[in-house]
């Protein structure tokens, strides 16, 4: 079975009931939009433990009497085939399977669309369509009335990445509805968004222009989580590469200025230090969440320990 991203996101009705999970792609905040919605859909109708582990090839589970249900996360498909599903088919857990889009990938899509207990999941970026229909149901929901030449010019503005179109909403639901305005609108769009990407490429700096780069850039919670998701897609093709041939290959077109830059902070990265990413990645991430009212101050702790771990 397949599902299409928006079938989840804009179904309020979306109510999970598979037993596997394959949630891919290549656009990194919509995966994670995705994922995040269907473990709060099972949470929300039982309780239901999170737990996250690098493969299920190894994954023994022994029932017991007061067993709580489980969603395993999973990242990895080493060895996987058939066979790994029909291990786990009788278990009462569910499992999601995220992964970014290899060329070893499909034929394990391949396996997902044809069980009937499995559905996949494909996140790319979103085209102008997809932009209409979301934006369509935030307009639906907030009561919003806005003029067509107006509604336009924001559906071309709007990002195509999920998680900065999502900020974006959440700033202009901020205004009052009789300041809805093509000029106020673009005010708020353009205020400290551009370039706040570029914050990134500022490690190799000293820390006193990083913090001035920061500050000049991040000045609001929505700012911080924007500029976290960018830099956590980054940090993540980081992480998952194992050589710099295969990282070059992967470093965005649109990033073409800047691959050097990127070559040499990779280069910077061992194993040891991918894996102390990986950490901070969580840990920033849990942090955002329940100290949203501190979240300048980890975003730009965040920035440092990045470089702290690049350059020890």
């Amino acid at each position: 079975m397949r599902l299409g991203p928006l079938d989840i996101i804009l179904n309020k009705d979306f109510k999970p009931n598979k037993k596997f999970y394959l949630v891919s792609g290549n656009e990194s905040t919509l995966i994670q939009k995705i994922t995040g919605t269907i473990i709060e859909k099972y949470q929300e109708k039982e309780i239901i433990t999170v737990t996250k582990i690098n493969s299920i090839n190894n994954l023994i589970i022994e029932a017991g009497l007061f067993e709580d249900k489980k969603i395993y996360l999973i990242k990895g498909f080493k060895e996987f085939s058939d066979k790994t599903l029909n291990n786990h088919r009788m278990s009462s857990n569910v499992f999601i399977f995220v992964q970014e889009n290899t060329q070893k990938l499909k034929k394990i899509k391949s396996i997902f669309l044809k069980d009937e207990d499995c559905c996949l999941i494909d996140c790319y970026e979103l085209d102008k369509n997809s932009k209409i229909k979301i934006f369509n149901e935030f307009l639906k929901s907030s009561n919003f009335k806005i003029e067509k030449d107006l509604y336009w010019e924001l559906i071309e503005k709007l990002d195509n990445k999920y998680a900065f179109l999502e900020n974006s909403l959440n700033k202009i639901s901020l205004i009052e509805k009789n300041d809805i305005s093509l000029i106020n609108i673009k005010k708020l769009l353009t205020i400290d968004d551009s370039g706040k990407e570029k914050v990134f490429f500022s490690l190799f700096k000293k820390n006193k222009e990083i913090v001035s780069i920061y500050r000049e850039k991040i000045k609001t919670t929505l700012d911080v989580n924007e500029f976290y998701y960018y830099c956590r897609s980054l940090c993540q093709l980081i992480i998952d590469c194992e050589n710099v041939n295969e990282y070059n290959k992967k470093i965005p077109v649109y990033l073409f200025k800047e691959k050097d830059y990127l070559i040499d902070l990779y280069k910077k990265y061992n194993s040891e230090k991918k894996k102390m990413l990986l950490r901070l990645l969580l840990t920033t991430e849990t942090v955002l969440r329940k100290e949203s009212g501190l979240s300048l101050i980890y975003g730009l702790r965040f920035l440092l320990k990045i470089k702290s771990i690049a350059i020890s």
